[in-house]
């Protein structure tokens, strides 16, 4: 990717500054449309918030409670199309609202009807009334007391490091260059417009200035920063939301269902998801003031999970019982003087300044595609770029296979499934799993450095594979193998494999309780 950088002797149509799911989606639509485009991010792909949801893509309950049905539209048509363009990622989930009071049923089984309406075409399982045994068939562990039966329906699920990886490997695909660990340090201005971006290769300090007729402001919890570059007195538009989840071990659960509880003490929603043979218990929405790619859960916000975790399994989990805590800060647009951030809409927002620099921030997840595809057609008015038609709509995410499951623990990779198993059957002790905590192997990690541009083992332990959120204590044991078999690959010394093992050991100590 760097060579290509140096080699480019021409003008790029799009510069794009942010690797989470916004700036990935972005570059995935500009290079599908044919447009020389460039992805540049300061740290590894979906380090920030694209890596850190609830792992659902969902058109959003709460905001149907809201009464934002467009977003909820669009999010359902969305998760129609996800789960179409990439099946290998993207699962059916089954959520089960428990009813302990008598008005219960009747109301969240009205809702859930019109979210089955609002996905017409697109929709999955149809939602329905289950009577008592038929929850506690579903949901053994759920709290019985007062409990009536309960309300199911169906959203999708999927693994949001796992997208962030295959849409970079999309992009590339289409002829996109994106880079990690390239961070922009300034904006290149001609006549008072934006016309490039400088940027630095953090690993050799080597720096860069390329020239574009669009460069797109894609940082989510940075959004403002970039817009300073532009523009030092440029109102912030951001407001920051803590979003806190505690993983739990599968017994908790003790099946496939998760459970939706769709009013909690703070109004917020709360889910109990099975998630990799574990059970991720979130989320908060707590305000924040400063953007940190490794932010902490707060002491109330664990208390606050645990507590509901409690209201509504029969064991109550304890701190012991915690696996990994971690926490993500939502980009919300500001709504002014509102303190209250559940309350802001998850809507995105497109701002171009006067110099043309465009932003794009706010949305969620599940409305990538959308999102991008609107950012897209303004740069194209914006770098008078030649009209082209969106094609991500009917564009198969890289690794689509429709029978992904057949590959076991392999599935999330598609395709490339296939090509981990052939490095296995070459060399037999490659497939033999790292830890008793993880399906994780060795041929993972070689293929997480040669075809994935993984470059620390926070990389691999966090986003390449997700040992770090599901146990970060096991994470921490494995770090030394992990750093000795990308050694190798990346012809790195000893002295790199200790710096790596105790940075690594440092973060993931924030992951603990």
């Amino acid at each position: 990717m760097l060579a290509q950088v140096r080699e480019a002797d021409v003008e790029w149509d799009i510069i794009i500054i942010g690797g989470g799911a916004t700036g990935l989606g972005t570059a995935v639509d500009a290079a599908s449309r044919g447009y020389k485009t460039l992805l540049l991010e300061q740290d590894d792909f979906a380090k920030g918030t694209s890596s850190r949801s609830t792992k659902l893509v969902h058109g959003g309950v709460r905001y149907l409670q809201q009464g934002n049905l467009s977003l909820v539209l669009e999010a359902l048509r969305e998760r129609g199309l996800l789960m179409q363009n990439a099946p290998h990622l993207v699962r059916d989930l089954p959520f089960i609202v428990p009813n302990y009071d008598w008005w219960e049923a009747p109301f969240y089984g009205i809702g859930l009807k019109m979210y089955d309406l609002l996905a017409g075409k697109q929709g999955l399982a149809s939602s329905k009334h289950l009577s008592l045994d038929e929850t506690l068939a579903q949901l053994p562990t759920i709290e019985q007391d007062d409990l009536r039966g309960g309300v199911q329906y169906h959203d999708g699920q999927f693994d949001d490091a796992r997208l962030a990886i295959a849409l970079a490997q999309t992009a590339a695909e289409q002829g996109a260059t994106v880079l990690n660990y390239s961070k922009v340090i300034g904006l290149i201005r001609e006549e008072e417009l934006v016309t490039g971006v400088k940027f630095i290769d953090t690993e050799t300090d080597e720096l860069f200035s390329l020239h574009a007729k669009v460069v797109i402001n894609a940082t989510g919890i940075f959004t403002d920063s970039v817009r300073s570059m532009d523009d030092p007195a440029s109102k912030p538009m951001v407001q920051l939301s803590q979003g806190v989840h505690v993983v739990l071990p599968c017994r908790f659960l003790g099946g496939d269902t998760a459970i939706m509880v769709p009013h909690t003490d703070d109004g917020r929603v709360l889910f109990a998801i099975p998630w990799q043979d574990c059970v991720v218990v979130g989320t908060t929405d707590t305000p924040v003031e400063e953007a940190s790619l490794e932010p902490r859960a707060l002491p109330e916000e664990i208390e606050f999970i645990m507590t509901h975790a409690a209201r509504y399994l029969e064991e109550d989990p304890t701190p012991n019982d915690v696996l990994s805590v971690f926490a993500g800060l939502r980009p919300l647009v500001s709504a002014g003087d509102s303190e209250d951030t559940a309350a802001i809409s998850r809507d995105h927002t497109i701002r171009v300044s006067q110099s043309g620099l465009l932003t794009i921030t706010g949305g969620k997840w599940t409305t990538y595609r959308n999102m991008a595809e609107d950012t897209v057609n303004h740069a194209c008015m914006i770098g008078a770029l030649e009209e082209r038609t969106c094609v991500t709509k009917n564009l198969n995410i890289y690794g689509y296979h429709q029978h992904a499951s057949s590959f076991g623990d392999l599935a999330h990779y598609g395709t490339d499934a296939q090509e981990i198993e052939t490095l296995v059957r070459d060399v037999p002790a490659l497939g033999i799993p790292i830890h008793d905590a993880f399906a994780v192997t060795p041929a993972q990690v070689i293929w997480a450095v040669r075809e994935e541009m993984a470059r620390t083992v926070e990389d691999v332990l966090s986003r390449r594979t997700r040992c770090l959120l599901l146990n970060a204590k096991a994470s921490i044991d494995i770090a030394p193998m992990v750093a000795e078999i990308m050694a190798d690959e990346l012809g790195r010394d000893d002295s790199w494999i200790e710096k790596e093992v105790q940075e690594y050991n440092a973060l993931a100590k924030g992951y603990l309780l």
